[in-house]
């Protein structure tokens, strides 16, 4: 590629080539990192070439709209839109950096990637050669980037080219918004070269706005949007149903990462060691990586808590779950290694730990769960997400625990599991607060979808 044609127009020039040798230097290292992570998942090892801008045969019969969803969750978030979309004729090519996200995408898609219409690829590596491969493949006449996906070189190239670039469903927390002022004017230029960012909520649109963007629109999040397919939910229902039939309660640890399992563990032993109940309840944990499932089970383990693995209530001889009943009634501990069962995982729960809060990550998402009637405890880190935490813990869907050690914070975390286990007042009331929240939070798809009319029509 030349360097005329390099997306260097609104991009400091020495900045930018510093940023380009980064890339080539750590191109052994990707590579390499890839390599790492197809241990767990093979998923990584497909599909190399994508991810330096090389597509093969694979491409649509119109210009299509590009959305870029990371990994599963964004992917499950574009859903309602993605379908608006397909329905109004428009063709996508849908692009990802996990496997997961991609299983997500076909399993959601599948017919439409069965007509034609859409398509599915890695996107390449923020690389100059690489996205001018992907851009001049696809040549797409709009392109959606979910929540943070702000990558320098395909924003500024994007530009260049007069592509419509939207940062939808956008989120930047204070955190994120003090790295971006430390890069000074470049930082802002980056904001500033998309053809608009609509945001999560006031807090984010505010940061956008003193990047200087001036067409920001507050929207909402889409996540509240996310519909639970019905076969999932009736599975989760199966297991409530079992889980009532023996007298216990559930508690679902979700998404949780590397660190907050032994946190949660204390806990739970402490919670049990007070023998309320006439059959304890059960604790459900849903590691927010599937290749951290195997390490989980070993955290379980050593805890010597009596634990089950959720695939092992799958038959391998046929297509039928096996009944809970006989696995669950000595379980402590279920470890949910599967995908895409969230929403089964909150069915059969009475409240959440929302994992990725109690260690500094910044929090996950809590709307699914609140759409599912979990209300949810919070540890003190919700960084990423904070203005949905601040609401939900205002309307009653939500409670924080904090601690300034590892020990005050499994001590606050077992007091306040053990009092929504015992309060059933107090957790019926928090149920209904937490599915009016999510109900009141809902319509971002279409307010989204108002904001792109004027491009999408032009």
């Amino acid at each position: 590629m030349s360097r005329s044609n390099r997306p260097v127009t609104k991009y400091p020039l020495g900045l930018y080539f510093l940023y380009e040798a980064i890339w080539h230097l750590f191109i052994p290292i990707v590579i390499l990192r890839l390599v790492w992570r197809s241990r767990r998942h093979t998923g990584y090892r497909h599909h190399i070439a994508e991810r330096f801008g090389s597509y093969g045969s694979k491409k649509l019969q119109t210009q299509p709209i590009w959305i870029h969803a990371v990994s599963v969750g964004e992917t499950h978030a574009t859903q309602a839109l993605i379908e608006t979309l397909l329905h109004e004729g428009h063709s996508i090519v849908l692009t990802h950096m996990t496997p997961t996200g991609r299983e997500a995408g076909s399993s959601l898609y599948w017919k439409a990637i069965q007509q034609g219409r859409l398509v599915q690829v890695y996107l390449p590596y923020d690389i100059c050669w690489a996205l001018e491969g992907f851009l001049k493949h696809f040549q797409p006449r709009m392109g959606l980037l979910m929540e943070t996906e702000a990558w320098p070189g395909f924003v500024f190239r994007s530009s260049q080219l007069g592509i419509p670039l939207f940062l939808i469903n956008a989120r930047l927390s204070e955190r994120s918004f003090k790295r971006v002022q430390n890069f000074g004017k470049a930082g802002q230029m980056l904001f500033q070269s998309f053809t608009g960012i609509l945001a999560q909520s006031s807090h984010d649109a505010e940061r956008y706005q003193a990047l200087g963007v001036d067409n920001v629109h507050i929207v909402g999040n889409m996540k509240f949007d996310i519909a639970s397919q019905p076969e999932t939910l009736i599975l989760g229902k199966h297991w409530k149903n079992a889980l009532q039939a023996q007298g216990r309660l559930a508690v679902c640890a979700a998404s949780t990462r590397a660190g907050e399992e032994a946190i949660i563990l204390e806990a739970w032993q402490r919670v049990l060691k007070t023998n309320t109940w006439a059959l304890p309840p059960l604790l459900i944990v849903v590691p927010r990586h599937p290749d951290r499932f195997s390490e989980t089970a070993d955290l379980i383990y050593q805890s010597e808590l009596i634990f089950e693995r959720r695939s092992s209530l799958s038959d391998p001889r046929s297509s039928e779950e096996m009944d809970p009943s006989l696995h669950w009634a000595k379980v402590d501990v279920l470890l949910g290694d599967s995908m895409g069962e969230m929403a089964a995982y909150y069915a059969a729960s009475d409240f959440v730990v929302m994992g990725g809060s109690l260690l500094p990550t910044g929090g996950q998402n809590l709307i699914e769960a609140c759409a599912n009637g979990c209300p949810v405890i919070l540890g003190p880190h919700t960084y990423n997400f904070q203005k949905a935490s601040e609401d939900a813990i205002t309307c009653g869907a939500a409670i924080r625990v904090t601690g300034d050690s590892n020990s005050e914070l499994i001590d606050s975390l077992a007091k306040t599991i053990k009092h929504l286990l015992i309060n059933t007042t107090e957790r019926k009331e928090r149920t209904h607060h937490a599915l009016r929240f999510a109900s009141e939070h809902q319509g971002a798809t279409q307010r989204i979808l108002e904001q792109l009319r004027p491009v999408l029509q032009s």
